[in-house]
């Protein structure tokens, strides 16, 4: 059993103060308050919903997975350098709405996934703030405390007439706005899903009416013919006929198996068989041409892609969503100063999202060795705590041996090869006269020309001497 230390059970609350303040949500509530908490519904009201048949047909799928994909993104409000490159995340509230709490019904993911299928739906959506620190019609610098989605209901020249949820009283109001603070984002894809006559609507309306066929073969209709033995070309035959097939109705209807009579000379023949068609094969046709248009392949939908084509799938299809997102937001929400200071909203995807175990660690250790991630980034990305070891924080290669200077926390040699400084220098570089008196050596004597050429002749001698020495011992070894 695990004791507390001393110090924790100091910092603990006492009973009695426990006992004071707390609370539960289904005690201490006698007598009950009346309190109007505003307008209610069973179901959620800001919950986006389909319109033109969508949320009966198969394209729901198509859509839920999209957008599911493309809100697994992060998306957000950050500072880059004059390349363009990331250096910071900006602590703001755009920030805080993108990546943690839209609005109080929705966090950061589902805003964003409400802003794909509200665009795949309406082939346009509206992101407007609905808090700001100040008015943005007024001033075009302010800070976003909250963001909802909106339907475009209305177009004008400067202003768009918006279906937008109040959460103050719990129903959608229409509001106009100016478009210089609605983030307009269109559907990329709008030529294959939101035209009259494109591939999904050809769909939906084939899906349509298979479903109709669908209900008529299993509405529980006989589909009979009677041919009775006489002619029914006057109004009192025909009145007999119908007489005669009510009588075999209410046999049918009132039998416990289904079973009627009928006169030797009756003949009724079945006609619920099903009839030929090409709606079934029209529909196949249009969903496959579908998912080409979209980027999607079979094994995408069944999970079982392999990197290259989750690659394409993301390089076609969810990036040009991303970033309709990102650049209308960065061009709405952002002031033309705060753009060129550096600011931006960019979207980053995990590189190692979809890299299987097995080649984690060959990946990890060409990021290391060519000092491009260090080894508690590594980390992070696994999973693992991130390691005390300072050396766990720099770049560099770990499979090459520090030199003595840098283990004892010497800094590197420059690129000229000499320190700033003496006292930086590792013990062995510095000289040994280093702090020392010097003195001034006497310079060497110069030599003449006769001098020189004499020195030169003695060891051209004793070269000669030397050679002949060599060529006997090696004359002897041949001999021995």
């Amino acid at each position: 059993m695990y004791m507390k230390g001393a110090s924790e059970r100091t910092n603990m609350p006492s009973f009695g103060n426990r006992l004071q303040h707390a609370w539960n949500a289904f005690m201490g509530r006698d007598p009950t308050p009346i309190v109007e908490y505003g307008y209610s519904t069973s179901y959620r009201p800001d919950r986006p919903r389909f319109s033109r048949g969508n949320e009966r047909s198969v394209v729901t799928a198509v859509y839920n997975r999209l957008a599911n994909d493309v809100s697994g993104i992060d998306i957000k409000h950050v500072q880059v350098d004059d390349n363009g490159r990331f250096v910071e995340e900006i602590p703001s509230g755009l920030n805080n709405c993108l990546t943690l709490e839209a609005n109080i019904d929705q966090t950061g993911r589902s805003f964003i996934k409400d802003i794909v299928m509200s665009m795949f739906d309406e082939g346009v959506v509206a992101v407007v703030p609905t808090s700001t620190n100040i008015n943005p019609i007024l001033n075009g610098s302010f800070d976003i405390g909250s963001m909802r989605t909106g339907k475009i209901i209305a177009w004008y020249p400067e202003h768009v007439k918006l279906l937008l949820y109040d959460e103050r009283t719990g129903q959608k109001k229409e509001i106009v706005l100016p478009k210089k603070v609605v983030a307009i984002i269109e559907n990329p894809f709008y030529a294959v899903m939101n035209e009259p006559n494109s591939t999904l609507k050809r769909l939906i309306r084939t899906l349509n009416q298979l479903d109709i066929l669908n209900s008529n073969n299993t509405s529980g209709k006989l589909d009979l013919i009677i041919q009775l033995p006489y002619v029914t070309n006057t109004d009192l035959k025909r009145q007999q006929a119908e007489k005669r097939r009510k009588e075999i109705e209410a046999q049918l209807v009132g039998s416990k198996y289904g079973i009627a009579y009928a006169d030797g000379t009756e003949r009724i023949t079945q006609l619920n068989r099903p009839v030929e068609n090409n709606l079934w094969q029209q529909t196949k046709d249009l969903t496959d041409m579908l998912y080409n248009q979209l980027g999607l392949t079979k094994s995408i939908v069944e999970g079982t892609a392999d990197e290259k084509e989750l690659l394409n799938y993301y390089n076609h299809t969810i990036n040009p969503i991303l970033n309709a997102i990102c650049e209308e937001m960065m061009r709405k929400f952002l002031t033309k100063n705060a753009r060129t200071r550096g600011q931006a909203i960019k979207y980053f995807r995990d590189p190692f999202g979809l890299v299987p175990v097995s080649q984690i660690a060959e990946i990890a250790d060409k990021f290391t060795r060519n000092e491009i991630a260090s080894s508690n980034e590594i980390r992070a990305v696994i999973g693992w705590k991130p390691s005390d070891d300072p050396r766990a924080n720099e770049l560099r290669n770990k499979n090459l041996n520090q030199s003595d200077a840098e283990m004892m926390g010497y800094p590197p040699v420059e690129a000229s090869g000499s320190y700033d400084q003496p006292d930086q220098m590792p013990p062995e570089e510095i000289p040994e006269n280093q702090g020392m008196e010097t003195y001034e050596e006497e310079p060497m004597p110069t030599l003449d020309d006769d001098t020189i050429i004499e020195l030169v002749g003695d060891l051209d001698e004793r070269i000669e001497k030397l050679e002949k020495l060599l060529k006997s011992k090696e004359k002897n070894q041949n001999e021995v």
